[in-house]
Formats: structure tokens, C-alpha cells, sequence
């Protein structure tokens, strides 16, 4: 009788426990930090992720691209209101993930590693830092590619094939298309000098960077991406707007400008505010073959989160739900998964393209681009080479000059 009423007593414990953890589960809500566009999506999935994990409540904070990577850097730093989950552009990983205050993503309990070949191949090193540890998990990628204005290009007698077989040629339609009808073919000749820089890396390298932490910033690539930049501010082709501001988005609107190198990504801002509702824009391979990686969403977990288990589960279904990447794609984003890359709406045609099967051309994208890495000092790096690209062409100043110094200065920013 004794044992019947103490397994009866053990058996309500028991229940009480699981009650309360229950209770417990019910009350966690996850702070899931992230910038615009990607806050859209954020909002989409979230009504099906509550009602798969009735037990996390989303709390969803959301500011403007730069202002989200300030505050990130400032909370990692300081400790104060740190998120759960953190929302990355591939752009800042390098800086943060290098910083520390990120969960290594690879190490028990996540084991990120596991499912690491479920994406691109070249999006994975981009979330790590430089001991090797995943800082950040890839949730939407941009295959590098070339939009351009079917009907100014036409009106001009230029061909899109033309015009994308290099870069020599890129300029000379360049030419013919400013002189046909007063259009620029680019918006500002550092776009074309970054995407240049971006093309022939090898696996491993970052794009300043080789082994051993060497500055490349003299080689060749870098002599061609500024001798391709040049040439098209010398010639007066491209228009020197800031990305972002009015007077791009309205040369664009406008046919003034002809073409915008991008993430894949961009065309959701052409779709929803550049040109709603036309049909004569087209996207292709960048000029020259080239194949790079412009953009990118990753998600980390701060090692000071509240609620790391929960931010894991939020971070699988965001990045290893098939399903969740295709209802991403209502916002122009790109799948990380190979998966969801293969799936039918890859064929589907998009209407803003003038129904062309776009995705199909950015996944032969994905599937080309070198795995490169971020590098700590890469932030340093890019500055210090706008900088001399900037004395290039308003100053006269001769390349290789401007190169050599650049790799000194970047030498000096390291060190310290």
C-alpha cells in the first residue's frame, strides 16, 4: 500500500514538473534581431513558426540596414539588450564574427557542421571567423548578376550579348550607348571596379586576402578592376550617384542609367520601387563571365542570449526548411538551401523581367562562385582601396602607385 501511494505521490511530481515546463515553454519569448528587407520575412514565417513551436513567442526587432549592424556591434560589445538571434548581412561577418560574442554554430548542441553540405558551397565559409569557428548559419544567398533596360539598351543599337562578353567590350557598348541616347551604362565606375575585383578568386581567399593573412591588393586583379573603373569615369559612362540615393533610383527609373550590378536580391527593389508594374527589365552573368557573391543573409546567436536552444530551432527552420526559403522568395530573396534551389519555383518566370526563367540563371551563378572567406581586417581593406581607387580617378594619381600604397596603409591598419 505504501509503495501504490508513494507511486502515486512520484507519479504527481512528475506531472507537476512536466505542468510547469510546460508552463515554462509557453512563456519564452524569442528577441530575433533583423534589418531591412529581411524583417519581411521574419513577419511571413512567423505565423506558421509560432504554430509549429506554440511554446516561442516571436519578438521581432527591426531597423534600417546600417542602424541594425550599429546597434549589433554595440550590443555584442557591451552586453546590453542583446537578441536571441541576430540577423547578419555577409558584409559585417567578417568584423563581428572575428570580435567574438558569437556562438561557434559548429559546436554541440548545434552541430551546424552536420548539414553544412545542404548549402551552396560558397556561402558556408562566409559565416566563419578566423579560428574556423560558424559564427552565422546562411538563410538567403545573392548570386552576383547584371540587370539591365531591355529598351534603352535597344533604342541605342546595343546588344545585351555584346555588351556582357567583357569587360573592353562592356565599355565600348558603353560608348555607343552615351552617344545614341545619352544614357550611362553604369551608376558609378566603383561598382564595376568591385565586381572586376570579385572575379578569378580562388577557393579560400578573401577578396583582400590570400594564405597567411598576404595583402593582394597589388596583383593584377586589382590592376584590371582599376583600369576597368577608369575608363569608364574617363569617358564620362558612368553617372556617379550614390546606390540608395533619389537621384539613383530615379536614373534608373528613368532610363538614365542602363544597367545596375547587383545581388539577385535587387530585384525586389526594382519591382517594388523602381519600375512596378513594366516588363523591359532582363538580368544576366555579369560581364566577362564573371561569377560573385553580392549580399547575403546569415543568422548567429549571441554567446549572452537568454534563449539559445529556441534561437537554434528558429535558426533551423530558417535555413533548413525547404519550405520556408520558397515563401522567401515573395521578397526577391534567394535560397541558401541546394534544395529549395532545385525546387519547380526556380521555373517559374517572373513578369518584372519580362518573363524570363531569372532564377534559373542566378542558381548557375550560385553553383560557380568560389568559396571564399571573410577576413577580419577585410572592412579595413575595402576602405582603404575606395580611398585609392577615389585618387585614381579625381586625382590623377597612377595606378600602381595607388596600389602599393593602399597595401603599406592596410599593412599599418592591421597591425593594430
Amino acid at each position: 500500500m505504501k509503495k501504490l501511494q508513494l507511486s502515486a505521490v512520484s507519479g504527481a511530481i512528475v506531472a507537476a514538473l512536466f505542468s510547469t515546463a510546460a508552463l515554462a515553454q509557453e512563456q519564452v519569448t524569442l528577441n530575433v534581431a533583423a534589418f531591412a528587407n529581411y524583417d519581411q520575412v521574419v513577419r511571413l514565417i512567423t505565423p506558421d513558426f509560432e504554430k509549429q513551436y506554440p511554446h516561442i513567442k516571436i519578438n521581432l526587432r527591426s531597423l534600417s540596414f546600417q542602424d541594425h549592424h550599429t546597434a549589433l556591434t554595440t550590443s555584442l560589445s557591451t552586453g546590453a539588450n542583446v537578441p536571441d538571434v541576430a540577423a547578419l548581412e555577409v558584409g559585417f561577418i567578417g568584423r563581428l564574427a572575428n570580435a567574438g560574442g558569437l556562438e561557434d554554430l559548429n559546436q554541440a548542441p548545434y552541430n551546424a557542421a552536420n548539414f553544412a553540405e545542404k548549402f551552396s558551397p560558397f556561402t558556408v565559409p562566409l559565416g566563419k571567423n578566423n579560428r574556423g569557428e560558424q559564427a552565422a548559419i546562411p538563410v538567403d544567398i545573392g548570386p552576383g548578376t547584371i540587370f539591365y533596360r531591355s529598351d534603352v539598351l535597344e533604342s541605342a543599337g546595343v546588344s545585351a550579348e555584346e555588351m556582357l562578353k567583357d569587360w573592353d567590350s562592356f565599355i565600348e557598348m558603353g560608348k555607343k550607348l552615351k552617344e545614341n541616347n545619352g544614357s550611362y551604362i553604369v551608376d558609378n565606375a566603383s561598382t564595376a571596379m568591385k565586381i572586376v575585383l570579385r572575379s578569378g578568386l580562388e577557393e579560400g581567399q578573401s577578396v583582400y586576402f590570400g594564405e597567411e593573412n598576404k595583402i593582394l591588393v597589388e596583383s593584377d586583379r586589382f590592376k584590371e578592376a582599376f583600369r576597368v573603373g577608369k575608363e569608364l569615369f574617363d569617358n564620362d559612362l558612368s553617372a556617379e550617384v550614390n546606390q540608395w540615393s533619389t537621384e539613383w533610383n530615379e536614373g534608373l527609373r528613368r532610363g538614365d542609367i542602363a544597367t545596375q550590378m547587383f545581388g539577385s536580391w535587387f530585384v525586389g527593389h526594382i519591382r517594388d520601387f523602381i519600375s512596378p508594374d513594366t516588363d523591359y527589365w532582363r538580368t544576366a552573368q555579369l560581364p566577362g563571365g564573371t561569377y560573385a557573391s553580392w549580399g547575403g543573409t546569415f543568422l548567429s546567436i549571441p554567446a549572452r542570449a537568454e534563449h539559445k536552444e529556441e534561437a537554434w530551432t528558429f535558426i533551423k527552420y530558417m535555413s533548413d526548411r525547404v519550405e520556408t526559403q520558397i515563401a522567401a522568395l515573395e521578397f526577391g530573396t534567394f535560397p541558401s538551401s541546394i534544395e529549395a534551389q532545385q525546387a519547380p519555383e526556380m521555373n517559374e518566370e517572373m513578369a518584372i523581367l519580362g518573363n524570363q526563367k531569372a532564377r534559373l540563371i542566378w542558381r548557375e551563378s550560385a553553383e560557380r562562385i568560389p568559396a571564399i572567406s571573410a577576413h577580419r581586417h577585410d572592412p579595413i581593406a575595402e576602405r582603404i582601396i575606395d580611398d585609392a581607387f577615389e585618387k585614381v580617378i579625381n586625382h590623377d594619381v597612377d595606378i600602381d602607385k595607388a596600389l602599393s600604397d593602399a597595401a603599406k596603409l592596410i599593412k599599418r591598419r592591421a597591425r593594430r
